[in-house]
């Protein structure tokens, strides 16, 4: 708790460790992101609230994911030596709420996000870009010829096995003069 008071005594609203609460935002978004977040955004308060100096607000599909990017974004911010101050929401299945001072962070099932029409509390707040950029591209080399392929040999045909014309011959005659068997009449 004392620990708790400090960090408020220390984060007025304007607070001289802004920049380094802009990174860790940014790195809660991308830590959101990395578990699969969708509408992940990064708000600014720019000295409008005494409560953070930036908000990230990042949408879930599931309960499962919503305990996922959680504890994705508590540990790893642990490891940069900020700790959770307040949070709220443990057991709720579609809304969690953690407070780091200067960042609070928002965590949303998509029809809460919805219904509570969130995000309009942040209309007119400039938003950060926190993604990474892609890398740019290399230029693009003129296509390579493809190599020809080498042709593959023609498949040899199956040899037809040798036919014997004259045991051919003697099988047709043998059935032509054959007695034709007929069934036995009852008695």
């Amino acid at each position: 708790m004392k620990q708790a008071q400090q960090a408020r005594k220390k984060h007025d609203g304007g607070s001289g460790d802004r920049p380094r609460f802009k990174q860790l935002a940014i790195a809660a978004a991308r830590l959101a992101d990395s578990k699969k977040a969708e509408e992940v955004a990064v708000y600014d308060m720019d000295g409008r609230s005494a409560l953070a100096d930036f908000v990230v607000v990042a949408t879930v599909d599931n309960p499962a994911q919503l305990d996922a990017v959680d504890e994705e974004i508590t540990v790893n911010l642990k490891k940069e030596g900020l700790f959770a101050l307040y949070r709220d929401g443990m057991r709720s299945k579609n809304w969690k709420v953690l407070d780091y001072g200067g960042i609070i962070v928002h965590l949303f099932e998509r029809k809460a996000r919805e219904f509570y029409s969130f995000d309009k509390v942040y209309t007119g707040y400039g938003e950060v870009k926190w993604a990474l950029a892609p890398a740019p591209a290399a230029p693009k080399k003129a296509p390579k010829a493809a190599p020809k392929k080498a042709k593959k040999p023609a498949a040899k045909a199956m040899p037809v096995p040798p036919t014997r014309p004259m045991a051919i011959k003697a099988a047709k005659k043998a059935k032509k003069t054959a007695p034709k068997k007929t069934a036995p009449k009852n008695l």
